[in-house]
């Protein structure tokens, strides 16, 4: 077990090779995703260390749970937190883009969810952050900026991978949600549920975390607010990461 094992109540994560560390998002993602239509195949787009396909083998008792990955340290990190969690049986993680991975696999059965928590920054960068991003891998490049896998490519695959009666859950910076939500309707994916984040009452929306069918119904919203003061956290989302976090 090296430093950087991040522990949770029913499973822990390595995270030495991987270029992006576990961060809220992917743990809000994971927590809010839903389980509604009791999903049998789940697939995690993008799945870096492999927490969020993790969060749902803890959540719900379906029996395939895939998760695809490109970059290749990333990868092999995520089979080996496979291997040593309670739910090594029915993970399994491909070593393919989204692309190649659609294409392959849109002919067989269909995942009853998906889950994808993709790299932001699509906006280009602001001259003093592109000197700080300079200095960064590549392969951190990679996880963190949308070049990697740009949202128009992200829903076409969903849309080629999604059972008939499938949820696909995201979470997306905030200032990119209407446009998220017209590339998804291009291919017949409609938001059912819409989740803003702030980080405190005070604080802007930063987050919006938002669940797709292929259902066109009346749409769910809420705002989930993490923390009262710094630390201090909110019962709400509490109650939404108390099954995985040690201390809560």
């Amino acid at each position: 077990m090296s430093a950087q094992t991040f522990k949770f109540k029913e499973f822990s994560i390595e995270q030495d090779k991987c270029a992006m560390k576990i961060g809220t998002d992917g743990v809000l993602l994971g927590a809010w995703a839903s389980l509604s239509n009791q999903p049998e195949s789940i697939l995690d787009i993008g799945t870096g260390t492999g927490l969020i396909a993790l969060m749902t083998a803890q959540r719900s008792d379906a029996l395939l749970i895939d998760a695809i990955e490109i970059e290749e340290n990333a990868y092999e990190q995520a089979v080996e937190n496979f291997e040593s969690s309670p739910w090594g049986d029915r993970l399994f993680c491909y070593h393919a883009g989204l692309n190649e991975f659609a294409e392959e696999m849109q002919d067989e059965e269909k995942y009853d969810l998906i889950i994808s928590n993709p790299p932001f920054y699509a906006a280009p960068l602001a001259p003093e952050t592109a000197e700080k991003e300079e200095k960064m891998t590549k392969a951190r490049k990679m996880a963190r900026f949308a070049d990697a896998l740009p949202f128009g490519h992200l829903v076409r695959g969903v849309s080629m991978l999604l059972s008939e009666k499938g949820n696909f859950s995201v979470i997306i910076p905030f200032s990119e949600e209407e446009n998220f939500i017209k590339l998804a309707a291009e291919v017949n994916l409609f938001p059912q549920k819409i989740t803003r984040v702030k980080g405190t009452g005070k604080s802007p929306v930063k987050r919006s975390l938002l669940n797709f069918s292929f259902h066109k119904t009346a749409t769910e919203e809420n705002e989930l607010v993490l923390e009262i003061s710094r630390h201090n956290y909110t019962e709400e989302y509490k109650d939404l990461v108390k099954p995985f976090y040690l201390k809560l």
